[in-house]
Formats: structure tokens, C-alpha cells, sequence
């Protein structure tokens, strides 16, 4: 991943309690979408522009993550997610850019961050697109 975003409005919804940063509760996602997030303005999954589920690619994926916190940092961890194209291009598109982290256990959907692939892509069958988080999914202080 070339760039991580953070949406402004991610802090304001975990101190109002509509995202479970430690993973106990909460269910979080990952989506593909072509557009460039706005992170002023976007505040749920709504406000991006999906890639169609289809070829191996179900619209969006839980992500196992975990939180720890050590002084006044806690660290959010996930397990990378793995698509695999099938019976045509993932998501029958050639315009995948960013991936995008949303709660899907809040009312609104609420988005956490976004990670800009650096160019569209296209994902052919019997290949593989990885979301690799890293040491980190995130920390916030």
C-alpha cells in the first residue's frame, strides 16, 4: 500500500463509542473502491464507490484484528485479507484502487482509514490480491 488515510470523523466515532478499538464487540471490514477517499467528508461506507461483488470478490470481508495499548497508545493488529479471482476478473473490474476499513456493527457503517494501492489494478483469474496491514493496522495516541 502507497498511502494510509485516516477519516477525520474515526476519533470522534470511537469516543462515541460506535467503534470497539480492542476488537471485542465489533465487526470490521474491508471494501475495494474506486474512488479517492475524502476524509473531511466521508463518515460511512455509503459515501464510497464500490467495486461489484463477483469472481471471488464478496463485496467486503471481515477482518480479524486485535488492539493493545501500551501508555497512551493503543495499536490496532489484522490479519491480511486475501481475494483470488475466479471465473473472470475480481470484482468483474479494472478499476480497484483503495481499500477502505469500515465497522460494520455501527448504525452508519462508520470508516476508520484507507489505504491507496497507488494505480488501479486489475486482479485476473487465478490470481491473487492481497491487503497486507503490516506490523500495524494503526495507532492512535
Amino acid at each position: 500500500m502507497v498511502a494510509y488515510v485516516k477519516y477525520d470523523t474515526f476519533i470522534e466515532n470511537l469516543f462515541n463509542k460506535q467503534v470497539d478499538g480492542f476488537g471485542t464487540t465489533d465487526a470490521w471490514l474491508v471494501v475495494i473502491h474506486t474512488d479517492a477517499p475524502a476524509p473531511t467528508t466521508d463518515n460511512g461506507v455509503a459515501d464510497l464507490t464500490q467495486i461489484g461483488a463477483s469472481n471471488g470478490y464478496p463485496g467486503s470481508n471481515n477482518i480479524t484484528f486485535n488492539s493493545t495499548r501500551t501508555g497512551a497508545t493503543l495499536t490496532a493488529t489484522a490479519v491480511d485479507v486475501v481475494w483470488t479471482a475466479t471465473g473472470g476478473n475480481l470484482g468483474a473490474s479494472t478499476t480497484g484502487r483503495y481499500f477502505s476499513i469500515y465497522n460494520d456493527t455501527s448504525t452508519a457503517d462508520v470508516l476508520l482509514c484507507s489505504y491507496d494501492y497507488g494505480a488501479t489494478f486489475t486482479v485476473a483469474v487465478g490470481e491473487t490480491m492481497t491487503v497486507d496491514f503490516g506490523a500495524s493496522l494503526f495507532t492512535a495516541s
